[in-house]
Parts: structure tokens; C-alpha cells; sequence
């Protein structure tokens, strides 16, 4: 099944495994041709570690039971779970006008859109891709200013939203994870996405109580809007 919104084909996965989806948007992506639509996946896995390909398997502190997947993308180590509402941009970025740095800033900027229609503030932060939360207000919409107590980038903050991407002969895949509803235990037993210590929250952990299909619309529409072309 699938729709499509302007410039774009979205493809609803459900919640499925992890591994074949990524295999299968590596194949989707190496053989496309220049004419091929670009799409959005979105889906939810169930409990799955990834890991970054330049990744660091001391980030990995006690997986337990759930696998550690090896994957192309950039980054460190997260974590996929029920209530995690996933996207896969497969996008081409030469044909779209997009420089990477403009393409990753655009799918935070989708992220925030959608934080803040929930009534969130979402905040970046300069040189780690995902998007962070105030742990003590996550509704107080004053901006990030001056250095952080202890010169700590996450003093204070959660991580709410994570980023990784593979680019391949201008082609996008990989993408972001949003945090929605979600037993967040797991995060506990890696360093998320290479910080230790990093708090990471889901909208249900700071009051917000939707479900991962209330929002996914909310997301794709603000993906489409930034992305379709």
C-alpha cells in the first residue's frame, strides 16, 4: 500500500524486522535509475541495536538478548523499538537540489515542525544530528544560548529523535527514528549514539500522550513539505 503527496511516494511497512528493511533500501537505492520517484519508508522495528559503520562496539554496554545489527549508515549506536515511529527518506538528493548538510538540517527541521505541533521545543545541537529536549520544561520555547553548565552540550537535555544516513551516488537512505511511546529501558545498556550518560526520553516519558499513529502523519507531512519537490 501507498500514497503519495507532491514529489514523493510514501510506503507504510508496519512494524517489520529491521535487517531485510535495510537490505532492502540498500537494493532500492542501487538500483534506482534517475527517473525512479523518490519515496518515504516508515515503520516501526521490533527491539533491535543498530550500529554505525565507523561504530565503536564499546558503546554496546549489555545487549542482552537483543541483536546488534551492523548497518552502512553514519553514526554510533541506537536503539529501535515498538513506539518508535521510523522514516526512511529515499531520496535523490542532485535531482532535489539538496547538499547533504542541507538535506540533514531539513529533516531536523521536520522533526522540530512536528515536536512543535505537539506543543514541544525541540533543540539542536551544533555537531551531534538528533534532536534534544529540556529535560526540566520540554515546553519552554526559549532557545539554547550561551555554553552549557559544565561545558556539557546535553546538560539538562534528552534525546528525543535520532539521525543516521547513507548517501550513495547522490541517493539518500537510512534516516531518523522519533521517539514516541516506547519502553526506553534499552537505551540504558548502550552510550546513545556514542554519549555516555546521554538521557534519552520519548514523548510519552515528558507528558505527551499520542500514539505513533497520531503522529506519523503529522511527520510525513512536514517531510513532504521540506523534502517533495
Amino acid at each position: 500500500m501507498s500514497d503519495s503527496l507532491p514529489g514523493l511516494l510514501l510506503r507504510p511497512l508496519g512494524q517489520v524486522p529491521y535487517e531485510p528493511t535495510f537490505e532492502a533500501m540498500r537494493a532500492h537505492t542501487q538500483q534506482r535509475g534517475p527517473g525512479s520517484p523518490d519515496e518515504i519508508w516508515f515503520c516501526q522495528h521490533p527491539p533491535t541495536y543498530t550500529q554505525g559503520v565507523a561504530g565503536n562496539a564499546a558503546h554496546v554496554l549489555q545487549p542482552g538478548s537483543i541483536a546488534v545489527l551492523q548497518t552502512d549508515r553514519g553514526g554510533q549506536v541506537t536503539y529501535h523499538g515498538p513506539g518508535q515511529l521510523v522514516a526512511y527518506p529515499l531520496i535523490d538528493l542532485r535531482r532535489a537540489g539538496l547538499y547533504v548538510k542541507t538535506y540533514v538540517y531539513r529533516l531536523e527541521e521536520a522533526l522540530l515542525r512536528t515536536l512543535a505541533q505537539l506543543g514541544v521545543t525541540g533543540h539542536r545541537i551544533a555537531g551531534s544530528p538528533g534532536i534534544y529536549v529540556r529535560l526540566a520544561d520540554p515546553f519552554d520555547h526559549a532557545a539554547l544560548t550561551g555554553p552549557r553548565p559544565g561545558d556539557d552540550p546535553f546538560a539538562g537535555l534528552g534525546k528525543i529523535a535520532a539521525l543516521g544516513i547513507k548517501v550513495h551516488r547522490h541517493c539518500s537512505y537510512h534516516g531518523l527514528a522519533l521517539n514516541v511511546a516506547m519502553d526506553l529501558e534499552p537505551f540504558g545498556r548502550i552510550n546513545p549514539c556514542g554519549y555516555a550518560g546521554l538521557q534519552t526520553v520519548d514523548l510519552q516519558s515528558i507528558g505527551v500522550a499520542v500514539s505513533v499513529s497520531e503522529v506519523e502523519p503529522l511527520l510525513l507531512r512536514h517531510l513532504s513539505d521540506l523534502l517533495g519537490h
